[in-house]
């Protein structure tokens, strides 16, 4: 029972609402159309906040496994880190995370499909296990791929385009190419997550692993940074005013301010300093996605 905050704590449940947010956006334009049910929408949200925290669990145990949780890093102290809690522990939350996580996954399936013979099902098992698959090994395994400089890519894939079109996809049951522009740019705002993270952390992180500030420097990933930020906009700008409805989508754009916030601090910023950048744009993220699904199905 001792242990059972400190389990808590490795779950990193401030990061849920960034992992929320391609699914809900998905799930409210799928509302829009008229598609969706309780039943989906309870069972999709429960797979993504599964998987998240199964990334934050294995990410921990990796990070410290490879040596990269040390005294001088800039984020939260760890469980491991600090002796809390056992390398056991973690690989029995990891088991029983997958395992909830593939559950909740076939929970969703059999909610979503009237029928399993047919390709679209199978087609949502394999993303399935690849998400899975991505959440445990990002920094754990024999070759974690967020020491080798991939993991905006996986993130761009996995909290953009698979979070968005899956949301859609689970409650609608069809795709709409037009979902690659708000897709597009939930990716890259999570991407920007990720290097605003990797540019706080390039002096410890040089250490044990390759990113992409470490690769480049910090000026250039805060103007790795910058463009993120602004072609995702962009793209949803263009999305606004192709598929938007009526004058009420627009009200969208009171978000925007967060994130010329949040860029102005990336900026002017560096180290530790750069901590609270990182809440603004998680929230600033699921703000926009929430904001930008109710006022699609108002319109």
């Amino acid at each position: 029972m001792k242990k059972i905050p400190y389990l808590i704590r490795s779950m990193r449940l401030r990061t849920l609402p960034l992992s929320l947010s391609g699914v809900i956006l998905g799930l409210l334009l799928a509302y829009a159309d008229g598609y969706g049910s309780w039943m989906v929408t309870l069972f999709a949200l429960l797979t993504a906040v599964s998987l998240q925290i199964l990334s934050n669990v294995s990410n921990e145990l990796g990070d410290f496994q490879a040596g990269t949780d040390i005294d001088e890093r800039h984020g939260p102290a760890n469980s491991l880190q600090r002796g809390l809690l056992t390398v056991t522990d973690f690989t029995r939350m990891i088991r029983v995370l997958a395992c909830a996580t593939a559950l909740f996954g076939l929970c969703l399936i059999f909610a979503s499909f009237p029928t399993l013979l047919s390709w679209k099902p199978w087609v949502l098992s394999v993303v399935g296990l690849g998400a899975i698959w991505a959440a445990i090994h990002y920094t754990l395994g024999h070759h974690p791929y967020g020491y080798r400089g991939w993991g905006d890519l996986f993130v761009f894939i996995f909290f953009g385009l698979v979070s968005v079109f899956g949301g859609y996809f689970v409650a609608s049951n069809v795709l709409n190419v037009w979902l690659l522009l708000p897709a597009s740019a939930i990716g890259l705002f999570s991407v920007s997550v990720l290097n605003v993270n990797n540019i706080r952390d390039i002096e410890t992180d040089i250490r044990t692993r390759v990113t992409l500030p470490v690769r480049h420097g910090e000026r250039w990933a805060k103007i790795y940074h910058t463009v993120l930020i602004v072609l995702g906009w962009l793209l949803l700008l263009v999305y606004l005013a192709v598929c938007g409805r009526s004058f009420w989508c627009w009200l969208t754009l009171i978000v925007m301010p967060l994130y010329a916030q949040h860029l102005k601090g990336v900026w002017r910023l560096s180290g530790k300093e750069l901590d609270p950048m990182l809440p603004l744009l998680v929230l600033s993220t699921f703000v926009l996605s929430v904001v930008m699904g109710v006022t699609m199905i108002v319109s």
